[in-house]
């Protein structure tokens, strides 16, 4: 299959919730699905490398970074613990750095932009608390679908 978002659209268009980005695409999984887990943190990864180093079979971590561009969320070492932890992908809503490194990654990556400046970790940032995407509430829990067209979520999971 190389397009997943237009068929679930046409079959689904009242389930689905389109977030509406410049989302860029990274690592080898251009499609990628799974059960949402959040996290809301703004220029620390502390969380995000927290979460990718736990079991993630079946999950997309989704990232509030609050749009920011200035540092990066997710670098390849990082990345590579989401790969080795078997997480679907990874959504962030901020900037990521090694793109080289992770483009060779078995995963799937959506981000605004690259940035190679690192995060500072303080342990900043929350997990599992309901987050706002260019108007569209996402929480853990629900399902999140990505390909070369866009980022979308619903509140259950969807067959074609």
């Amino acid at each position: 299959m190389l397009d997943l978002l237009p068929d679930l659209f046409d079959k689904y268009p009242q389930d689905l919730n389109l977030i509406q980005f410049p989302w860029k695409t990274y690592g080898q999984k251009t499609i990628f699905s799974g059960e949402v887990v959040t996290v809301k943190c703004f220029e620390d990864n502390s969380r995000v490398k927290e979460l990718l180093a736990q079991p993630g079979k079946g999950k997309v971590l989704v990232v509030d970074g609050g749009g920011s561009l200035r540092r990066a969320l997710l670098g390849d070492i990082i990345a590579q613990s989401a790969v080795d932890n078997h997480w679907e992908g990874i959504v962030i809503y901020g900037a990521i750095r090694d793109v080289a490194a992770i483009n060779t990654m078995d995963i799937g990556v959506k981000a605004l932009a690259p940035n190679p400046i690192k995060t500072n970790r303080k342990g900043l940032g929350t997990v599992d608390e309901p987050i706002e995407l260019n108007n569209v509430l996402v929480h853990s829990g629900m399902m999140i679908y990505v390909d070369l067209n866009g980022v979308a979520v619903c509140d259950k999971k969807l067959t074609l």
